[in-house]
């Protein structure tokens, strides 16, 4: 009977601890921020086929000039095998800084958090388990990362020297960014029906221990607009190997513009 007793509080616990893993988290309240002003430009005349369409389809003839954004929403995020719900802000001092906070949550509670930034070409990760700091290969990570959420600052792919497009296919084509040195290049794909892009993909490394380059995926589900600006959510990073997204990141406020230049350097939400 002892046993019997013992195998059912086993199966509670699993049930139970399943069923937090499906209460998703309150919002983070909205970031403070007065509504953004935006400076303009002309469309650039020289940009890859696609490349105008899904600009032209976002924008019009007229790109707003994106300093900073602070992204905020909740997130499926899958640790390992397993599934958490969670919530995120992201915040970006466009084409140059960034810094994460994220928590992973049962029954809605946070249950771990993530600190990670990468200011002034220097790459740090908190986590539960230890701290990376600095790290050659987490600083090419992390600075693919700052290019890759800059889907949510797209008007940065045009208004930032040091960025440029070259032609692939009608489809496709390849934006080239910085990294310290020396430059990386995406591949992004686009939708030839809507203009949209569909995906964005390039080699990074995964872990600090790694010997190889993995291919890593970031792909719009879905569409939403904030302050006239239209961005991804869903939006999912992928690891080609795994098959499946790690991270969907759900927005529910995009503050643009405001004056980040300390939050950005802060701990925490």
């Amino acid at each position: 009977m002892f046993l019997l007793y013992a195998a059912l509080i086993v199966v509670l616990l699993i049930v139970g601890g399943w069923m937090g893993l499906r209460i998703w988290p309150r919002p983070f309240p909205t970031y403070e921020a007065p509504r953004p002003k935006f400076d303009t430009v002309p469309l650039p005349d020289n940009l890859p086929p696609p490349v105008e369409r899904y600009f032209r389809a976002t924008f019009g003839d007229e790109v707003p000039v994106i300093h900073s954004a602070v992204i905020t929403g909740r997130a499926n995020l899958r640790l390992g095998p397993i599934p958490f719900l969670g919530r995120f802000r992201f915040t970006h001092e466009a084409g140059q800084n960034y810094r994460h906070y994220i928590e992973a949550t049962l029954f809605g509670r946070p249950l771990m958090k993530v600190n990670e930034r990468y200011l002034d070409g220097v790459g740090r990760m908190e986590l539960p388990v230890g701290v990376i700091d600095n790290d050659p290969k987490m600083n090419q990570a992390a600075n693919l990362g700052l290019w890759g959420e800059s889907m949510w600052l797209p008007s940065i792919f045009l208004t930032d020297a040091r960025v440029r497009w070259e032609p692939l296919d009608d489809h496709s084509a390849y934006l080239i960014v910085p990294f310290e040195d020396e430059e990386e290049t995406f591949t992004v794909h686009f939708d030839p029906r809507t203009g949209l892009f569909q995906r964005m993909e390039i080699m990074r490394w995964r872990d600090v221990k790694d010997t190889a380059k993995t291919r890593w995926i970031l792909e719009p589900q879905g569409w939403v607009t904030f302050n006239g600006i239209k961005v991804p959510s869903p939006a999912s990073a992928t690891w080609e190997p795994d098959g499946k997204p790690w991270l969907i990141c759900h927005v529910e406020d995009v503050a643009f513009n405001a004056d980040v230049s300390t939050y950005v350097r802060a701990h925490g939400l």
